[in-house]
């Protein structure tokens, strides 16, 4: 293809004006030809490794007593102390010396990958793999799995184009006027959802369309055409309406947005709307007069403006990385000291004036404390007062929850503003510590329907504006102060409006697999292109398309993390080793560190090394003759509304189908085993699109918990088959003594600490229980029990305890319960085994999970309609793969594919 040289098209502005030549002339190419290494090249498309395999616990944007809302992930640094090693305790500041981390990890960059203490790296692909028996590396069977696959993909689209073109045309009316928004492939009416019908195209069963917000009381009126006496959905009524409590006062249909026609205008989201508008947080409640910011040993009062900007960070001590963070701490003082000046300063008991000039002199520890018994006593308080409480928050919360679109109740996603705090960010955000202003009525613009009541603003106070935009789908909206960035409150997760963004980006997922042999045999043709625009575009859609790296948009670094993708890649951020290994390391979205080696085809290693020619250095870019624009502009000349994200969905769901589909169903295994089964397929999707994650800190820990159930339950079995023998002898003659052996797993020592533990545990059930009583009958009015009571229930956990230690004295047995026999406890032993199977799938599942991020691939990328076809295919219930939240979300993928198994991708 010719490059277009047009304005839009133009290189971006260069750090240095270090860029690559227009041309590339086939002497330069031959030149770099002689230059490669002669070792033969490893097996192509591969991830090698994941990088250090660490993870950032800082908490983000926390509330002000210090509960965290959302954690980061992030290769950096696990435990960062910003402390000079020679520094001394006596020497901190109080601020800094609580709940001190001991533990910190080393995480230079220096120090070899293979060194690093904590978690496993993933296989080399140098390694065999440990199951197969196949004696083949690692590396050759991905990249093997990876080329059938895309050899496969290659040969349907042909086929789907050549199936497209020997059907009649269809008008052309039903292309018109195609927005990059809505479904793509549309060529003829579908069918409804939940019908299986013997006209697919492609051998895919044909969606319903997605974009009519016509309400559900005129949608009623035209029920969905039904095959054969087949009602749509068939068989899971529970999906269809599980909340029945919020929706007692009007109980309505369910509206099936994919059943309905297409709107012919699908810029128009919304015909009414009405919602209450936004619930903002409760006002600052001042400090009690005991409790003082200290400024180098001197207690100070503050006005309320600066000390509740003082609270933000005396109530987060316990977030040591982000107030040890020096970033975080200038930023906080900078703000901090600011809004002094504005307030009159801080002033010492007697009313005279502190200056407060350094931060190191500032001690936040009365502030903390007083926050942190705050936190303690709401915990303790009773069950019964909590409660009422929540039931008290929810009622003046749901007026905020839902708001009427197009007459039909739809649930409010973000309907609380936040409340002011200091700004967290993520990864090495140069903002981070910055205070989060208040957000008032008089920053919020509300959008509503024109014949609609303008929600009332707080008393004193009026909206920003008020404005009836029927092409937007918030409700309110605000710009906050420290990035500058528009706040908006959307619709949740499971609302109409979100399941139709989900379908559509499927739908174009799935369209994708007409053009994909096309754009790939272009980009590896072009690969090997005079022009330097076109070579440096076709490396870069290899990239994406092999490792799934996001395209990358340049950043204000002033104001934002640096952070990069494929096409705003520098110098820096890529390392070659011969003969086709790529190395990057930088900071990815959310500033996660992305560091990944990867082998790559011969000609694109040999690419990336003329991109990286002299002059270039540090700072400049890779790719100097692309950006993101030019690359989606490119890509939507094959497919209309084609970007480079959509590739990550395609790859993941298209090969989440085909691994599916290699699958028996008529294998007999039990429900852990198919669950297990499909984790796996998800793992290889993940593996192979390069959804990976750094180890969890809480991982080993979470698997010696696992651990510990498996054993407990071992020895429960153990001591079933003891009481077996009790009142049956002779079994041990008639079933052997290696039966009734106890598991070599368990040990004397790991026996007395779980004895210990069981004992415990049936101390604090009889406490809790004893507790629950007592504000049951306070609450019915009567006289609570004594603690004699309690007393007299204890004596059941003394019993245990006593009769363990008779246990391990005499190794024997008594036989347990209400009339034993030895059936019953055969029967116990072989629940038990089955109990043991599935805690250890469970636990290889997890422990082969650790460094895959299968959420992230099954909740973003892999089309949900193959869960649910997988699940009526293996008869699994949905809940075991989707949660609550997630059945809601796609609640229009399990309604539309019903018990529908032979749905495809």
């Amino acid at each position: 293809m010719s490059y277009d040289s047009s304005d839009d098209d133009q290189p971006l502005a260069r750090q240095n004006g270090h860029v690559s030549s227009p041309k590339i002339s086939k002497a330069a190419d031959r030149a770099m030809d002689k230059s490669a290494s002669k070792a033969r090249p490893l097996p192509p498309n591969v991830s090698i490794r994941n990088g250090p395999v660490v993870e950032d616990p800082m908490d983000i944007d926390s509330t002000p007593n210090g509960a965290p809302k959302r954690k980061s992930r992030s290769s950096i640094g696990q435990a960062v102390n910003y402390k000079d090693e020679s520094d001394s305790e006596d020497a901190a500041p109080l601020a800094k010396r609580q709940r001190k981390n001991t533990k910190v990890e080393s995480d230079s960059d220096d120090e070899p990958i293979a060194n690093k203490s904590r978690g496993k790296l993933p296989p080399s692909i140098k390694d065999t793999g440990d199951s197969s028996g196949d004696e083949k590396p690692l590396g050759t069977k991905l990249a093997q799995t990876k080329a059938n696959i895309e050899k496969a993909a290659a040969k349907e689209a042909k086929a789907i184009r050549s199936n497209a073109n020997a059907k009649k045309p269809t008008p052309k009316k039903a292309i018109k006027d195609e927005s990059d928004d809505e479904p793509l492939a549309k060529t003829k009416k579908r069918p409804s959802n939940g019908v299986s019908s013997a006209k697919k195209s492609n051998g895919v069963k044909k969606e319903a369309d997605s974009d009519s917000d016509v309400p559900i009381a005129k949608k009623s009126k035209k029920p969905a055409p039904a095959a054969k006496g087949k009602a749509a959905p068939a068989k899971k009524p529970k999906f269809e309406k599980e909340d029945t409590k919020d929706n007692s006062d009007e109980e309505e249909e369910e509206y099936r947005w994919w059943d309905a026609p297409k709107k012919e205008d699908d810029s128009i989201k919304w015909t009414t709307l009405e919602h209450n508008g936004v619930l903002f947080p409760p006002a600052y409640e001042p400090l009690p007069k005991n409790v003082k910011l200290i400024y180098d040993g001197t207690p100070v009062d503050l006005h309320v403006e600066a000390e509740e900007v003082a609270t933000f960070f005396g109530s987060m001590l316990h977030s040591t990385q982000n107030v040890e963070n020096p970033v975080f701490q200038k930023n906080f003082f900078r703000d901090f000291t600011d809004i002094l000046k504005k307030t009159g300063g801080a002033k010492d008991r007697n009313g005279n004036k502190v200056e407060i000039k350094e931060f190191a002199k500032l001690d936040f520890t009365k502030i903390f404390e007083h926050y942190k018994g705050l936190s303690e006593a709401k915990k303790a308080r009773p069950a019964a007062e909590k409660k009422a409480e929540k039931a008290e928050k929810d009622k003046f919360e749901a007026p905020f929850m839902y708001c009427k679109w197009d007459g039909r109740k739809e649930k409010v996603g973000n309907f609380r503003v936040e409340p002011p705090g200091l700004f967290r960010g993520r990864g090495e955000h140069p903002k981070t510590g910055t205070v989060k202003k208040r957000v008032m009525p008089e920053q919020v613009t509300i959008n509503i329907g024109k014949d609609a009541k303008v929600p009332e603003p707080p008393a004193g106070h009026k909206w920003k504006a008020v404005q009836h935009d029927n092409k937007a789908t918030w409700l309110a909206m605000w710009q906050e102060n420290v990035n500058g960035n528009y706040k908006y409150v959307m619709l949740a997760a499971n609302s109409t409006v979100k399941g139709q963004a989900d379908f559509k980006k499927f739908e174009k997922a799935r369209e994708l697999k007409k053009h994909i042999d096309r754009i790939r045999a272009d980009y590896t043709k072009e690969l090997k292109s005079e022009v330097m625009a076109e070579r440096q575009r076709a490396t870069a859609m290899y990239l994406i398309d092999k490792f799934a790296l996001r395209a990358g948009n340049e950043k204000d670094t002033d104001n934002e993390a640096e952070t990069v993708g494929c096409c705003s890649l520098k110098y820096e951020h890529v390392t070659l080793r011969e003969p086709n290994t790529v190395i990057f390391d930088f900071l990815g979205k959310d500033s996660i560190r992305f560091h990944n080696e990867f082998t790559v085809e011969r000609q694109v290693f040999k690419n990336l090394k003329m991109f990286k020619k002299p002059p270039k250095v540090d700072g400049d870019d890779i790719f100097d003759r692309l950006n993101t624009s030019q690359l989606n502009k490119h890509l939507s000349s094959y497919m209309p509304g084609l970007t480079a994200k959509v590739f990550r969905t395609y790859n993941a769901s298209y090969t989440m189908s085909k691994l599916l589909q290699q699958l028996d169903p008529t294998k007999v295994l039990s429900v852990a085993e198919k669950i297990k089964l499909y984790n796996d397929c998800n793992r290889e999707v993940a593996v192979l699109c390069n959804h990976k994650r750094s180890v969890g800190t809480s991982h080993e820990a979470q698997m010696e918990k696992l651990g510990d159930r498996i054993k407990g339950l071992r020895y429960q079995q153990w001591r079933t088959k003891m009481m077996m023998l009790d009142l049956d002898p002779k079994l041990k003659k008639k079933k052997g003594a290696e039966y009734f052996e106890l598991d070599e797993s368990l040990d004397q020592e790991w026996i007395l600490q779980h004895q210990q533990f069981l004992v415990e545990e049936a101390k604090t059930k009889i406490q809790k229980k004893f507790e629950k009583d007592n504000e049951k009958l306070q609450a019915d009015g009567e006289k609570p029990m004594p603690e004699k009571e309690l007393k007299e229930r204890l004596k059941a956990a003394a019993e245990l305890e006593a009769k363990f230690k008779k246990e391990n004295k005499t190794k024997k047995v008594e036989a347990e319960g209400k009339g034993p026999t030895v059936e019953k406890f055969v029967a116990a032993v072989d629940k038990l085994s089955e109990r043991i199977r599935t805690l250890e799938l469970q636990a290889t599942d997890r422990d082969s999970n650790k460094e895959v991020a299968l959420g992230t691939s099954k909740i973003n990328y892999i089309d949900p309609r193959l869960t649910v076809a997988f699940a009526a295919r293996f008869e699994v219930p949905i809940e075991k793969f989707f949660s609550k939240t997630l059945r809601d979300k796609f609640n229009w993928a399990i309604q539309s594919v019903g018990d529908d198994a032979t749905w495809e991708f």
